[in-house]
């Protein structure tokens, strides 16, 4: 028997003790979280800091230095390569970001991503990942109740795109499960039908699956951007007069430019008559189930067969946080995605094998995404995340208000919910008649509002054309950091960027 002294070799390796130094680990894990702290989360959420550094690609690759070599670096600039990264990235928790749907500084969930990132766990057997399991399960089937069904199954997932190709597959396989097996060949010319503001992630998922994206039927939307019903039901009938077989409605609860809430109480009693299954894309708009005063805007909800919700958009939890939730208990989501792996799922374990919910999902290893969310979520209750909500639709109906008052700001629609769409019209165009002329010349504002603000790093709000519209501008009104004051900094900073075009 060999010594604890002797020095074991193998292929030219030393394999005695670890050749990681621990204590320079722990010196530099220390370092850089107090330096996370001071410029990714209090100066990233500074009102008086840039919202971002801006740099064109090939300025950024310089000032990076992203080439990788034989040799590591020294600690002293890995840190400054830690703050490189967060100079010059964009600072989303930042009060005066508004370009996307998700926005500010979440503490409780940001702890929680620092401690799953330390403990790098996987969300596929209990065994592995014991309190994750059991907390994604108490989120689950408390975002179940919320929806308002009585019994329910769901998974986290890498997305709100993920969570509608999983509504897709779901669908698919509850009337064609031999396709499981058989592939597309076995099925149907299938059809899936959604509106004309639908994310496009529905026509990627058919793109994936195989059902082809000339298969995705776009019914038409009204004005205020919800699909009409009686478009859909002719859209129906006329795909079947056709021999093509629809299975799956996709209906959005929150768009994503206009923020539209489709009639799902209407689209139900048509999928009912037909015999579809129901999708409900509110990765968006979700949160306002949270609510007691928005929650009409989803009426019907309890009836679809499926909802795609992010908590991580409008309840702020850290990206990503997204969710999938069918109404079902058939163990669809396991027969649907079950591959068994003998490695993993082994049938005689020594606990309770409904806790290895792995095989429900299309992944293999899963962070445990609900765990930003529980956290969170137990920190502020139920009631702190309904005031969030209400607030944020109360200041957007306030820069609604606003721009309405404001001379050379024109909104394009009520808002609904917190897309607020408008347009700013510099003073040279207010007095320019009507025409396609004027819309032309309106339709080159908006980029070069947005170029300057970025540069000069005030804030960050998206525009778009839409539906033959010239660019307009769209802000999304989130984070509780938020308030009145902001709105009008908004406003005011958009026409001093504007006024001389």
């Amino acid at each position: 028997m060999a010594s604890n002294g002797e020095i074991h070799v193998a292929d030219s390796v030393p394999l005695n003790g670890s050749p990681l130094d621990g204590l320079a680990a722990e010196s530099f894990l220390q370092r850089s979280m107090s330096m996370i702290l001071e410029e990714a989360v209090k100066k990233a959420t500074d009102v008086r800091q840039k919202v971002c550094e801006w740099r064109s690609p090939e300025e950024l690759k310089e000032l990076l230095d992203l080439e990788l070599r034989d040799g590591g670096e020294s600690e002293a600039e890995i840190l400054e390569r830690c703050r490189d990264a967060i100079r010059y990235s964009v600072k989303t928790t930042h009060p005066h970001f508004f370009n996307q749907l998700y926005a500010g500084m979440e503490p409780y969930s940001m702890v929680a991503s620092f401690i799953t990132e330390a403990l790098k766990p996987s969300l596929y057997t209990y065994e592995v990942s014991p309190v994750f399991t059991l907390m994604e399960d108490a989120v689950l089937r408390k975002m179940v109740q919320i929806v308002g069904w009585e019994e329910g199954d769901g998974i986290f997932n890498a997305g709100g795109s993920m969570s509608n190709m999983y509504a897709m597959n779901l669908a698919r396989y509850r009337d064609f499960p031999e396709i499981k097996e058989l592939g597309n060949s076995a099925a149907p010319q299938l059809v899936v039908f959604t509106s004309q503001e639908c994310h496009y992630s529905i026509s990627k998922a058919a793109a994936l699956m195989g059902i082809g994206t000339k298969n995705v039927f776009v019914v038409p939307s009204d004005k205020r951007g919800k699909m009409i019903p009686s478009a859909l039901e002719e859209q129906i009938k006329s795909a079947k007069s056709e021999g093509a077989v629809p299975f799956i409605v996709n209906a959005t609860a929150g768009t994503t430019v206009l923020g539209a809430f489709d009639p799902i109480d209407e689209i139900a009693d048509i999928c009912e008559k037909y015999k579809l299954w129901l999708h409900v894309d509110a990765c968006w708009g979700g949160a306002v189930l949270m609510s007691k005063k928005h929650r009409h805007l989803m009426e019907g909800i309890q009836r679809a067969n499926s909802v795609a919700w992010n908590p991580h958009k409008m309840l702020m939890a850290c990206l990503q946080c997204s969710v999938f939730l069918v109404r079902d208990k058939t163990r669809l989501l396991q027969r649907c995605h079950s591959a068994r792996a003998s490695y993993l799922f082994q049938q005689d374990k020594f606990y309770d094998l409904s806790y290895d919910t792995g095989d429900k999902s299309v992944q293999c290893s899963r962070k445990p995404d609900a765990f930003k969310f529980w956290l969170m979520w137990k920190a502020l209750g139920t009631r702190e995340l309904e005031q969030r909500v209400d607030r944020a639709l109360a200041i957007a109906r306030y820069l609604a208000e606003e721009i309405k008052k404001r001379e050379g700001f024109d909104l394009l629609m009520e808002p609904e919910y917190a897309n607020v769409c408008f347009w700013y019209i510099p003073p040279s165009l207010r007095d320019f008649p009507d025409g396609p002329e004027f819309w032309k010349k309106l339709h080159n504002v908006a980029p070069v509002i947005k170029e300057r603000m970025m540069k000069k790093g005030s804030m960050m709000v998206g525009y778009q054309p839409h539906g033959g519209k010239a660019n307009f501008f769209r802000m999304v009104v989130i984070s509780p950091q938020v308030s009145r004051q902001d709105m009008d900094f908004v406003l005011d900073e958009i026409h001093s960027l504007g006024m001389d075009l």
